[in-house]
Order: structure tokens, then C-alpha cells, then sequence
């Protein structure tokens, strides 16, 4: 595949989770309402896609080692255009969250075969800057997704903005079908054995610069998360911003961290990885910080919270193509299960988040802003210390 194919194939598949996760959530507040289910059921669409996201990558990562990323990917969109089909008919809140699990799960097989596919083709240094490369367009794609489907809400209805996830997901299982070449120079026949599956896991766990790359992605997703589960009904049930413009308040947040995934490019020319991860460490814990000191100084506005978050998605730009690259750096042979494992961190987080929101959100400002800040506080420690001390010697130098 020419080097354009490949960042296009994970523009594609890294951009279905924000095709997935924004789209629907300005509509989130008027599906609440219409199947007349209250907020914690409706949190339970997103934790669901989460919680089997996050299972299914456990999964999905040995498969892909075992018998390539091609059929993996073919047989995870496929299961995720029908299940997105589904979602948009659900006839009640209790049949979306199982179409929406089932989503979930099939998402997993996009998601982990591309975070895969860049260490089956490049060193890890390099790794990290096509990987950045690749989450600019993600970055395009996650400031279009809200607008759409605020405007899809607000005009067409609900059931709309679910269904554009199916579109999508059609277009890139034919984009992957068309275009996609095996990546997996060798098979790894005993990938899906048991005992060598729980090897594999032991040994991927239990090697620090996993752990601190891991760690990072897992603190700075968190953060993140909170803004995707929380923000549609603090910006639109107690701020009073419209669907369109809750759209364009997520658009401005995608587009702070698309300039993170650029900065994050020339940081990695001059400064190498782990210097890189210390800079976005500051710009996270500055616009977390922020966040949560002005809401508890009594300034509940649109503009104290979309702000500071400027800043945190611009940390989030440089933290999650550095943390994705550096998990499956050390593992070029289990480059699947390493994805995996670090995904399945990042799920837990979000996991985490959903189910605390769902049961804390209070209509005020406070769930969301005070869980950011704390967020950026974890993100930021793990940058300065984990990081600079387990990271691979070979991801500081540039290519």
C-alpha cells in the first residue's frame, strides 16, 4: 500500500470511535426525552459501547495477530454497519443500549487492527508521527461529527443521527475491501491458544514502558471522556446552549486538538518523544486546572469551560498518538494483543466515567469540570514521571 492508502485506512478506522461516540450526543437529550427514559439509562447507551468495546479489543487483538488484520477488519465493519442500522430503529431505551453494545463490540475491530497496523509498518519513533498524522484526520472527522449531528437531530430527528454512523461504517468496510493489504508479516499461530494468549498478556502487563505509555493514554482518554458523556446536557440542559450550538462548541474542541496532533509533529522533529509527552503535560494540567478553579470560584459559563478545554484537547493531541505508539513499541511480534491491552486500559477509564456520571450528574457544572481537572492532574503526573523514566531510549530520537 503507498503510504496514502495507509494514513487514509487509519483515518478511517481510528475515526469510526468519534463517528460513534459525538455524533449522537446532541441528539442524546432529545432521545432521553422521546423513549421517556431518565439520564442514567441514557448514559448507559454510551457506557454499553464502551464497556464492550473495551472486551471485545481483548479479543479482536489475538484474532488479528492470528489471522490478520484483512479479515478482522472485513468482519468487524460489516457487524458494525448492521448494528448501527439497528440502533437508529430502536423501538425503546432498553433495545439501543444492546444495539449499541453490539456497535461497541464491533467497533473494537477497527480501532485495534489500526493501532496494529502501524507497528506491523514502522519503527516506533515513526510510528508516532504517522499516527499523528493519521489522528489529525481523526481530528477532521471528530469536529465534523457533532455539527452533523446536531443538525441531524434538529432537523430530521434522533433516529437520524444514529443512522450516519451505518453510512460511514459502509463506506470504509468498501474503502477497506477495495484497498486494504495484509499488514501481518507472520501470522502468529499461537496467538489464540490459551496458554500462550495468557503469556502473551502477562508479559505485554508487566513491561514498564507499556505501563507508562498505558497509563498515559488510559488518564488522558479519562479526561476526555468526561467532556463525551457529560457535556451535551451541561452545555445544553443547564447552560441553555442550543443543539447547533453545542455542535459547534464540540467542533471548536476537535479543532483545538487537531492543532495538538500538528504541534505534536514538530515537537517529535526537535524534541524527541518523552520531551514531547512534557509539553502536553502542561498543556493538559493548565486547562484542567483552570477548568475546575473557575467553576469553584462560582463561574458557570459556556466560555470557562470551552476555554480551559481548548487547552486539555491540545495536551490530548499530543498524549494519545505518543501514548498509542509507545504501548505497542516494545512488541513488533504481538503489536494486536499490546493494542488491545492498552485499549482495554482506555475503556476501563471510560467505563469508569460513564457509570460515575450517570449517577452524578446533578445539573450543575461541577461533575463535569472537577472531573476534567482531576484528569489533567493524573495525566500530567504520569508525563513527568512514568514516561520520562520507562520510555524506550529509541523513541527519543527523531527520524
Amino acid at each position: 500500500m503507498s503510504p496514502a492508502v495507509v494514513v487514509l485506512s487509519l483515518i478511517l478506522l481510528l475515526g469510526i470511535q468519534p463517528v460513534t461516540t459525538d455524533l449522537y450526543l446532541p441528539a442524546l437529550p432529545m432521545l432521553t426525552r422521546a423513549l421517556d427514559a431518565p439520564v442514567s439509562a441514557a448514559q448507559l447507551t454510551l457506557s454499553a459501547l464502551i464497556i464492550c468495546f473495551g472486551l471485545a479489543q481483548l479479543v479482536c487483538g489475538p484474532l488479528a495477530d492470528r489471522f490478520g488484520r484483512r479479515p478482522v477488519l472485513l468482519a468487524g465493519l460489516a457487524l458494525y454497519t448492521v448494528a448501527s442500522v439497528l440502533s437508529a430503529l430502536a423501538p425503546s431505551i432498553g433495545w439501543l443500549v444492546w444495539w449499541r453494545a453490539l456497535q461497541g463490540a464491533a467497533m473494537a475491530a477497527a480501532v485495534t487492527c489500526g493501532r496494529s497496523i502501524i507497528r506491523d509498518l514502522y519503527a516506533p519513533h515513526e510510528g508516532a508521527r504517522v499516527m499523528s498524522r493519521a489522528l489529525s484526520g481523526l481530528g477532521v472527522i471528530a469536529m465534523a461529527s457533532p455539527v452533523i449531528g446536531g443538525l441531524l437531530a434538529q432537523h430530521l430527528g434522533w433516529h437520524a443521527a444514529l443512522m450516519a454512523p451505518a453510512v460511514f461504517g459502509a463506506l470504509t468496510l468498501a474503502f477497506i475491501a477495495w484497498r486494504f493489504d495484509e499488514t501481518v508479516p507472520v501470522p502468529n499461530a499461537g496467538a489464540t491458544r490459551l496458554g500462550p494468549l495468557l503469556r502473551n498478556w502477562g508479559s505485554v502487563l508487566r513491561h514498564p514502558t507499556f505501563q507508562a505509555w498505558a497509563a498515559l493514554s488510559a488518564f488522558t482518554y479519562g479526561g476526555l471522556f468526561f467532556l463525551l458523556a457529560g457535556s451535551s446536557f451541561v452545555f445544553i440542559e443547564v447552560l441553555g446552549t442550543s443543539r447547533v450550538g453545542y455542535g459547534v462548541i464540540m467542533l471548536s474542541n476537535s479543532l483545538a486538538y487537531t492543532l495538538g496532533t500538528l504541534l505534536c509533529r514538530r515537537l517529535l522533529a526537535s524534541h524527541g518523544l518523552r520531551r514531547t509527552v512534557a509539553v502536553g503535560g502542561g498543556f493538559t494540567l493548565g486547562g484542567g486546572v483552570t477548568m475546575a478553579a473557575l467553576s469553584l470560584a462560582g463561574v458557570h459559563a459556556v466560555w470557562a469551560i470551552v476555554l480551559p478545554q481548548w487547552l486539555y484537547a491540545l495536551g490530548h493531541g499530543i498524549h494519545q498518538p505518543c501514548g498509542q505508539a509507545g504501548a505497542v513499541g516494545p512488541f513488533p511480534e504481538k503489536a494486536g494483543t499490546a493494542a488491545s491491552l492498552s485499549g482495554f486500559g482506555m475503556t476501563l477509564s471510560a467505563l469508569a466515567v460513564g457509570l460515575w456520571l450517570g449517577k452524578h450528574l446533578d445539573g450543575t457544572v461541577y461533575p463535569l469540570t472537577l472531573g476534567i481537572g482531576l484528569c489533567s492532574v493524573g495525566v500530567a503526573t504520569v508525563a513527568w514521571t512514568l514516561v520520562q523514566r520507562h520510555g524506550e531510549p529509541v523513541f527519543a530520537r527523531a527520524a
